[in-house]
């Protein structure tokens, strides 16, 4: 039976929604944020923590001989003080942009999600290459071309990793780069890894990292049918754990499977802290966004409970928000805390925590200031890179978007 994890309960009534966002199921399912401005300081919200009551459920739990149980939170103390500043703008002019990954040297590689370009981003100036556009993607509500991923081995083989949409499915794909080739012509022909990923106008999930284990994760939707989040035998509403070329992991939980855990809505956020544990976030239907904390075989509880929920064979999330206040897309670990791009809620979340528990309330930085966000990642000098998502068709575009931004992050 998987692990009880601590749950925080953030409860946070901010007022009305800034535009739709993808949790709701009522109208569009919004995911993503606008952009522009630098923001310094953080509004921090007043939380109402708990600690979830097990009952008994009646839904199997795969067994988890690894697992251990994470203790509750001691307190709702305030978290240390935090601050986020803008540095600049690494470069604008995206449409729809999705996927994001740092080269070797500083250049970015980011993926659009409805014209199927990967552009290569120079870091000595912020300008655009195309690398190319990749066959065989279908445009249309929540698909296209999605996450990317480079290689552990990227410096030699030089392959990057695709999740994309087509007409009747999600899949995963390799690709060569050679950027010294001319633009528009510096993609191989994509290898197909995994294919069969439930696919829907909404809800594909699109994700992709590779662990610290050297082994391919991605996210998974339920693709709007919220039966496939309890089927072990659906792709869908998962966390799949792959080798390099798209097989099953060795160590999965369940065997001959690439299901790493179920029960999820839509995962669109994968990142490891230094311990190797892994945070993802996930969309809600109409009452809770979710950062959980993975564990193999764990059971995240869609559709059956939304949120904490206390129930036995299900663990319960480390924070939620109000799904007009996060939305939650890509995450990242950075200065002791996840850090969580919300796109309906139009703001960066920082989560502090401790172990695998949350150590204080969320704060929340940048409210408004550039719309939907729909990627932030750690780079390598120790700042974070933010994606904005204003031209995704449910934002409002302001000149210039969408953009990556460079912050600037401080724990105090």
């Amino acid at each position: 039976m998987p692990r009880r994890t601590a749950a925080l309960l953030v409860a946070i009534a901010l007022g009305s929604a800034a535009a739709a966002g993808c949790s709701s199921a009522a109208g569009p399912d919004p995911a993503g944020g606008s952009s522009s401005g630098a923001g310094a300081a953080a509004s921090v919200p007043t939380p109402v923590v708990s600690t979830p009551v097990a009952s008994a459920s009646t839904t199997p739990a795969p067994t988890d001989s690894a697992s251990t149980e994470v203790p509750a939170p001691a307190s709702s103390s305030p978290p240390a003080p935090a601050s986020v500043s803008v540095r600049g703008t690494v470069t604008d002019g995206l449409k729809s942009p999705w996927g994001l990954a740092v080269l070797p040297g500083g250049d970015l590689l980011v993926s659009e999600r409805d014209s199927a370009r990967i552009l290569r981003v120079p870091a000595k100036d912020g300008g655009k290459v195309v690398a190319g556009t990749v066959p065989g993607v279908t445009s249309g509500g929540e698909g296209g071309l999605l996450g990317l991923a480079l290689s552990p081995d990227f410096a030699t083989d030089h392959r990057v990793y695709a999740y994309l949409s087509t007409g009747s499915d999600n899949r995963i794909v390799r690709l060569d780069l050679d950027p010294s080739r001319p633009s528009g012509s510096q993609l191989g022909a994509p290898t197909v890894l995994l294919s069969g990923i439930p696919h829907g106008p909404r809800h594909n999930g699109g994700r992709i990292a590779f662990g610290p284990d050297g082994f391919l994760y991605a996210g998974t939707g339920d693709a709007n049918d919220r039966s496939l989040a309890q089927d072990r035998d659906s792709l869908g509403g998962k966390i799949l754990r792959l080798t390099r070329d798209g097989t099953p992991a060795p160590g999965n939980p369940f065997p001959g499977s690439p299901v790493w855990s179920l029960g999820h809505r839509n995962v669109q956020g994968l990142a490891w802290d230094p311990q190797g544990r892994l945070w993802a976030s996930e969309f809600g239907q109409d009452t809770w966004d979710e950062l959980n904390l993975i564990t193999p075989g764990g059971n995240y509880g869609w559709p059956t409970v939304e949120g904490t929920a206390g129930r036995e064979g299900f663990t319960d999330p480390v924070a939620q928000w109000h799904t007009a206040d996060a939305s939650p897309s890509g995450i990242a670990f950075a200065d002791g805390a996840v850090w969580v791009a919300a796109l309906r809620g139009t703001r960066l979340w920082r989560v502090p925590v401790d172990g695998g528990r949350a150590a204080g309330a969320p704060q929340e930085f940048l409210r408004g200031d550039h719309g939907r966000l729909r990627t932030v990642a750690a780079d390598g000098d120790g700042s974070l890179l933010l994606v904005t998502d204003n031209t995704d068709g449910r934002g409002s575009p302001r000149p210039g978007d969408d953009r990556i931004l460079r912050l600037d992050v401080s724990a105090g």
